[in-house]
């Protein structure tokens, strides 16, 4: 089989979660090459995403590893048959495969869970917005660059029109009230988050202030795969963002968001409270 030229986020996960229902059979690579009738290398190859996997291969193997899960085995056998290319695939080459990745996990997430500190979430940014953060200064890029990651950022916004889909933010009144550019601009932009807010599959609260005891510093989005164990996490960075899969990272980061949500306020409350801040700018 020909080995791929681009491989995807969800291409290597598949593959990386292959290899641990393998190691959790307690099988290695040999044993269980010989005890599937697959040649060791082409094993290799599956579950390091270079080659494709069939659905049918996909539930092959998790019986020979005595796999009980039969939703983890199901959802492994849909993301095996994934064909379509999405429209992020234009952007692989021309921009951080962070980035393309982000755009794919998305598309396919069941639901975001998503914590910004000092930044307006990507997904409710409004074009302006945008554009200031993509200015002429900005890390020296060319300006078909910048122009290149603003448009991205705002095609990123499409997944809030799916259906079935849930939307929490926590954003903390530190990024409200950070100016990325004019009054008039942050004033349409919390304008702009009130409207968001009022999607039936979104759920944003904010953290004032005034909190006491508040600990979490970091940006955090949690995408949902379609059972808990295909859970995403990405931890944010300037340049790039770092992508966590691991079980102990993905418990750890979902009780960090349920520990964020007890700090901040009501929906209600949360709105009123950037209604107010609105008047502020």
């Amino acid at each position: 089989m020909v080995a791929r030229a681009v491989i995807t986020v969800r291409q290597e996960r598949l593959g990386t979660e292959l290899r641990k229902l393998r190691e959790r059979s307690g099988l290695g690579l040999r044993e269980a090459a010989r005890a599937t009738g697959i040649n060791e290398g082409k094993l290799s190859n599956v579950e390091s995403a270079r080659v494709g996997v069939s659905a049918e291969r996909v539930r092959f193997l998790a019986s020979h590893y005595g796999v009980g899960d039969s939703p983890l085995v199901d959802a492994l056998a849909v993301i095996a048959t994934e064909r379509v290319r999405g429209w992020w695939e234009e952007y692989r080459g021309r921009l951080p495969r962070t980035f393309v990745d982000l755009a794919e996990l998305e598309h396919h997430a069941s639901y975001l869970r998503s914590f910004e500190m000092v930044s307006i979430p990507g997904l409710l940014q409004t074009e302006e917005h945008v554009q200031a953060l993509y200015g002429e200064t900005f890390w020296g890029m060319a300006e078909e660059q910048r122009a290149t990651r603003a448009l991205f950022r705002l095609r990123r916004q499409e997944v809030l029109d799916q259906d079935d889909f849930v939307y929490e933010v926590v954003i903390h009144e530190a990024a409200l009230r950070i100016r990325r550019a004019g009054r008039g601009v942050a004033r349409r932009q919390l304008r702009h988050i009130l409207e968001q807010a009022e999607r039936p599959q979104v759920d944003l609260r904010v953290v004032p202030f005034d909190v006491d005891g508040f600990k979490v510093l970091y940006a955090t989005l949690l995408l949902g795969g379609p059972v808990p164990a295909l859970d995403t996490v990405l931890l944010d960075a300037a340049h790039a963002g770092t992508f966590l899969d691991a079980e102990a990272q993905l418990d750890r980061y979902r009780r960090s968001f349920v520990e964020v949500q007890k700090s901040a306020l009501g929906v209600v409350e949360s709105r009123d409270f950037i209604h107010r801040l609105t008047k502020d700018q």
